[in-house]
């Protein structure tokens, strides 16, 4: 049943019936979450996909399942498809739900329909290359799309003969806009695009116009650092161009067509994009900023009424969401922060309602519909959650050395008992143009609940160069790799021993990229401070993580601010391996083996020297088919047994060597 659920009703401590339980590793990495969500025109139905981890032991090696589902008023969600076929991309147009799926005999991924009443899916249209991003007219005749083009048989042929070589960097495919009449007997589809790729793809309302977000390649580097939003005909012709730099994200027309809202950045070196612009197709393009010094980040945004357009932003640890109008810029509240951290917004044009997707510290991302300052929760994807104990989670502050005000989210133990000393997990998010929320954090690389029952705290900060907390604190870390933002965690650390709550000796730091960068960095050059220290997918050396990224572009212009060339010994200093022979943190590094972010390399370069110097315990663990990050449930469950077994073992058990490095995951298959 429905759910009203408010800040006063269900909160990140909750009291806990003797029927409470703790969770296990497996519960942590096999929770369920609503991951996307699609509104009809009248406002009242929404169709919802949830995520469905496969089960460890059980299942074979895969992705998440998904299944398509509908909520009604305040009804319960009735299940549509939940066949665990692929099904991506769900959106609502008339009394259909479409979604792109590769069902049945489709060698391609498609588009498909399903009446919201329900029924038997039907494919719309086909491609002779899988379907991508894609988007519907408001009359229903015209469907764009993107897509490659088809594979050539003759590379097949040649591959089969042995002639393998890869050109690195020039043999990228370019994704094409393309558009189909759905209303012809036998439709086709016209290619709109030839020499840029292209990124999203959306009509404007009331114009025969496609507004595309395009780049010069197809390289990651040119998606992060150099697209732009353009307008093209139907046939294809570029018609206007809006002038933005750096990093863009979601834009969205009003509903009469004037007016595009753009999430932007505020210059070529900003590292996020969270400003809010707005162009005015009638005032020959003239762009507004209209959120000028926000002191957050804007995360999504909507359009209610052809004048109102609602955003969604993340401030400090917290969310809110508020409506703006487009005559005098005035913004009122629609929720205020500290109800739940909304992850992005649905609104329908001339509907009052607001459909949400949330999180609190209690729960993963579910549903929500915001009305009268309130969330109206929709659905419960994880009913046993009731029965686990939760732990208290709060904001903190506190000050950096060097007097700069900080936040982080301070998780305790299930036990808590003032007065008791315990030892720390801090975890370090990665970017670091990122940020903790103060709602759901429990992840394979972080698991809250789990640690908290064992007796740790967790802390999670927002350490200089986070977003959430404006333009100029993102900045604050750039042409300082590992140093006043690294020092950021020692302070976190230190005023947790402050506070009474640590003991200083059993103190350990985990976290992915950015954050295994800093796990690197604390068992190396900080090794005073940690007793432990997980890695995972991080950075070691920043002279060759330069030459082996595919993000160097970006690195350069919103991180590091200079080249390795321009000051070799800087470059090298701030690596970990340099500091590699004054390690005594033990460390377990691990990294997916087809990362192409932050190349395995970086991870074999620091086990290597650790190895060698041989001062402390050291192990390497690479997970083959994963990349950045673990994507499959058994990967992820083994990546959790690992570091609870680590942090265990320095910081509870006082070993001094490392421990085994089986798992018992053959028992399990009995």
């Amino acid at each position: 049943m429905f759910l009203r659920l408010g800040l006063t009703t269900l909160c990140a401590t909750l009291s806990f019936s003797v029927l409470a339980r703790d969770i296990t590793l497996q519960e942590t990495v096999t929770t369920q979450s609503v991951n996307s969500v699609a509104v009809s025109n009248d406002g009242q139905t929404a169709a919802f996909t949830r995520v469905l981890p496969r089960t460890p032991y059980v299942d074979d090696d895969g992705s998440s399942f998904l299944e398509l589902l509908v909520v009604r008023g305040e009804n319960d969600p009735i299940p549509f498809i939940a066949d665990k076929q692929s099904i991506r991309d769900v959106t609502v147009h008339g009394e259909f739900i479409y979604f792109t799926s590769k069902r049945d005999d489709d060698k391609y991924t498609s588009l498909y329909k399903i009446a919201l009443n329900g029924g038997e899916a039907q494919r719309v249209f086909s491609h002779e290359s899988s379907i991508r991003d894609y988007a519907l007219s408001a009359d229903g005749r015209y469907l764009a799309f993107t897509a490659q083009e088809k594979a050539d048989k003759t590379d097949k042929e040649l591959v089969k003969k042995g002639f393998k070589a890869e050109v690195y960097e020039e043999e990228h495919q370019f994704t094409h806009a393309w558009l189909v009449d759905l209303s012809n007997d036998a439709p086709m589809a016209a290619q709109l695009t030839s020499d840029r790729q292209v990124l999203s793809i959306a009509f404007r309302p009331g114009h025969e116009q496609l507004l595309l977000r395009t780049a010069p390649t197809a390289l990651i580097d040119d998606n992060y650092m150099s697209s732009a939003y353009q307008l093209v005909s139907f046939a294809g012709a570029q018609e206007s161009t809006f002038s933005t730099v750096g990093k863009l994200g979601k834009a969205e027309f009003s509903p009469d067509g004037r007016y595009l809202a753009v999430i932007g950045s505020a210059d070529y070196n900003d590292p996020s994009s969270g400003r809010l612009y707005v162009f005015d197709t009638q005032n020959d393009n003239s762009v507004r900023d209209v959120l000028p010094d926000y002191p957050g980040h804007v995360k999504d945004i909507d359009w209610r009424r052809n004048d109102e357009l609602i955003y969604l932003g993340h401030i400090g640890t917290e969310s809110e969401v508020r409506a703006i109008t487009m005559q005098w810029l005035e913004t009122r509240s629609l929720l205020e922060p500290g109800e739940a951290i909304v992850v992005d917004i649905e609104a329908t044009p001339n509907q009052s309602a607001v459909f949400a997707r949330a999180h609190r510290a209690s729960h993963p991302t579910e549903l929500f519909r915001i009305e009268n300052q309130s969330l109206i929760r929709l659905t419960d994807s994880n009913p046993w959650l009731a029965d686990i104990t939760q732990p208290k989670q709060e904001t903190i502050r506190y000050k950096a050395r060097d007097g700069v005000e900080l936040e982080g989210i301070l998780v305790y133990p299930t036990d808590y008992q003032e007065g008791t000393r315990y030892p720390l997990i801090t975890v370090v998010h990665g970017g670091p143009e990122s940020h903790y929320s103060n709602g759901w954090l429990d992840r394979y690389g972080s698991p809250v609940k789990y640690a908290a029952q064992q007796g740790y705290v967790l802390f999670f900060p927002n350490y200089r160069g986070s977003t959430g907390r404006g333009v100029e604190f993102s900045k604050m870390g750039q042409n300082d790799y590992a140093g006043k933002e690294f020092d950021d965690l020692v302070d976190g650390k230190n005023h947790l021993v402050e506070m009474g709550l640590v003991d200083t000796n059993k103190a350990g730091i985990t976290g992915g990229s950015y954050g295994g960068f800093a796990s690197a960095w604390g068992a190396t050059a900080q090794t005073e401070h940690w007793a432990a220290s997980v890695m995972f997918v991080g950075i070691s050396d920043n002279i060759s993580k330069f030459g082996t990224t595919d993000i160097a572009k970006e690195m350069h212009a919103v991180h590091a601010r200079s080249y390795p060339w321009e000051k070799w010994q800087w470059y090298l200093e701030r690596s970990p391996i340099y500091h590699a022979e004054k390690a005594r943190t033990p460390i377990l590094i691990m990294h997916g083996k087809e990362d192409t972010r932050v190349h395995p390399s970086q991870s074999m370069e620091l086990y290597r020297y650790l190895k060698t110097h041989g001062n402390v315990p050291v192990r390497l663990v690479l997970y083959p088919g994963e990349g950045h990050g673990n994507r499959r449930v058994a990967a992820q469950l083994d990546y959790s047994m690992r570091l609870m077994r680590w942090m265990d073992s320095f910081l509870k058990e006082g070993k001094s060597e490392a421990p085994a490095h089986e798992l018992p995951h053959a028992e399990q298959l009995n």
